[in-house]
């Protein structure tokens, strides 16, 4: 790899992005890269913005990605998303999962966020966080299934991936983890 590779992962409080950040920098770091993150969870605990810098390469020297260079953006909410744009190049791959998780204070969530992402950007893979939940079973992996997914895009093998995830989350959920994982990984396969 001669440069270095940019995922922002993003979404609210309780999603799960912090843990699939470490599972990202640790499968980058097992898979022999230098990896730095920064991450931001300001109010996450209400339900606020929560955002993850992830960088990987032969040397990188700041976890921060500056504007227009992102390669794969991971969405866990639609609005999230749009906070982002100017990160975006057109060559970046937007992992968008389709949940809205209504902010406090408002009332109806707004429409068209998909079609204002497609004027930006043609790369976006839409994942319909009920399909997977309805094959890995319980919501809590949801994350990790969306993480296998977005790493049909991310350059880092398999062994890597399992070993990061096998080292990050919590003792005797492994398994569950890694089958949601490969779920979700397989579910893009198809598109």
């Amino acid at each position: 790899m001669d440069r270095n590779f940019n995922v922002l992962i993003v979404g609210v409080g309780g999603q799960g992005i912090i843990l699939a950040s470490d599972i990202i920098t640790k499968a980058a770091m097992f898979a022999g890269f230098d990896a730095k993150k920064s991450e931001i969870h300001g109010m996450s605990q209400r339900g606020g913005s929560v955002f993850s810098h992830i960088r990987y390469g032969k040397k990188v020297h700041s976890p921060v990605i500056s504007e227009k260079e992102v390669d794969v953006l991971i969405s866990l909410e639609e609005m999230e998303t749009l906070r982002w744009l100017n990160y975006l190049n057109p060559n970046s791959k937007i992992v968008l999962t389709n949940s809205q998780i209504l902010p406090l204070e408002v009332k109806e969530y707004p429409q068209g966020v998909n079609e204002e992402l497609k004027k930006h950007n043609k790369n976006v893979v839409n994942i319909n966080p009920e399909e997977i939940l309805k094959k890995i079973g319980k919501p809590k992996y949801l994350n990790t299934a969306i993480l296998g997914a977005s790493s049909n895009f991310i350059s880092i093998d398999e062994n890597s991936w399992k070993e990061a995830i096998k080292e990050e989350v919590p003792i005797g959920t492994f398994e569950e983890n890694w089958e949601a994982f490969i779920t979700g990984r397989n579910e893009v396969k198809k598109i």
